[in-house]
């Protein structure tokens, strides 16, 4: 990836789940990306019950694109319940 330096914290991300699906949908769209979890094995996942799951990083040109994503992501479903 270039400009790797450029990388900055562009959102927490609540779960494996959430930054599973992001990973797909910024692969897929060929958006630069960097997801950092913050389990830490030596303290058994502290942080992540305190600060989330982890963050993605990404150039900032991307922001929009990814945090437009992420809504996306948590917007509920639009389908009706099954009966």
């Amino acid at each position: 990836m270039e400009n790797m330096e450029k990388l900055e914290k562009i959102a927490i991300l609540n779960d494996e789940m959430q930054a599973q699906l992001l990973e797909a949908v910024l692969t897929d769209r060929a958006i630069p990306h960097v997801l950092r979890t913050y389990h830490d094995s030596a303290y058994d996942g502290l942080f992540q019950t305190q600060k989330g799951w982890g963050i993605v990083l990404a150039a900032p040109e991307h922001r929009e694109e990814i945090l437009a994503v992420i809504a996306d992501l948590e917007r509920p479903s639009e389908f009706p319940p099954e009966e």
